[in-house]
């Protein structure tokens, strides 16, 4: 708890607390730069053994960060972890990733080309730590076609249907939607329906998680859409990953009122996504 307060005062609006319950926070670094180049999100997820017995479950994310330098900068958190046994780390790892954007910011490393895509991230400087880097599609059924090819178009069952209880909030309405799926094809479909409602159609964003169990290769088949809100459809997964639910898809729409709601925006997705789950 000291040491998630005292981060919490050094970094300020860098430092977000995704869920409290859970122990998910998120922290935007940055090349320290008047106008930074060079911006990391690190989430971690801090496990009831932490520090004493138990690393920080961490994810990076970054438009730039791929392969080799994914690879050294994981390396260098382990590295500190292995150096600090049973000690608080957070401020060392985050430190360590600052010095990493700084040494990238002299380097002649071009600047990342990042794209901004979510109406509140648009508007809301303190929510620039949300950024999520995968594309956003225009329309987040096309995303299956690349999954369901043609020989997997036969007419499968379409599943039922849950509508979870609204959440409102300053005029943003949040909605959650639920089907028990065991093949992208019915993720397909069930999206598909969802769509032919009118006002599930018209919603701002119509963010969506789904984790299938493949039981012959003992793995999961899974994916998120942000559909415009930016970091959601990660978050909505994460959540769907920490309950360790099992062949299902959850959909959340959010019709946007015109006020923005920061952070709570998120802890509405979430809260949405878990009721229906429970029920």
């Amino acid at each position: 708890i000291d040491e998630i307060e005292a981060l919490s005062s050094i970094y300020g609006e860098d430092w977000c607390v995704v869920d409290e319950d859970e122990r998910i926070y998120c922290i935007k670094i940055s090349d320290c730069l008047d106008q930074p180049k060079w911006t990391l999100c690190l989430q971690v997820i801090l496990p009831p053994g932490y520090p004493t017995a138990e690393p920080p479950i961490y994810q990076l994310n970054a438009p730039w960060l791929r392969g080799q330098d994914y690879t050294e900068l994981a390396n260098s958190l382990e590295e500190i972890y292995v150096q600090n046994l049973g000690e608080s780390i957070l401020y060392l790892w985050v430190e360590k990733i600052r010095e990493v954007l700084i040494e990238k910011a002299q380097s002649s490393d071009p600047e990342p080309d990042i794209k901004k895509t979510s109406e509140e991230v648009d508007e809301d400087d303190g929510d620039d730590f949300l950024l999520d880097y995968q594309p956003v599609q225009e329309d987040p059924v096309k995303m299956l076609n690349y999954i369901t090819s043609e020989s997997q178009e036969v007419d499968e069952e379409l599943p039922p249907i849950h509508h979870g209880s609204p959440i409102t909030d300053r005029r943003s309405t949040f909605q959650a939607h639920l089907a028990p799926v065991v093949t992208p094809r019915q993720v397909k479909r069930v999206l598909e329906k969802l769509y032919e409602n009118k006002k599930i159609a018209t919603a701002t964003h119509n963010i969506y998680a789904y984790r299938i169990y493949c039981e012959d290769k003992q793995t999961f088949l899974q994916d998120c859409e942000d559909d415009g809100e930016t970091a959601a459809g990660g978050r909505l997964l994460h959540l769907m990953q920490i309950l360790n639910v099992h062949n299902v898809l959850v959909v959340v729409s959010r019709w946007y009122g015109g006020i923005l709601l920061g952070p709570d925006r998120f802890k509405h997705i979430n809260n949405c996504a878990r009721n229906v789950l429970v029920e």
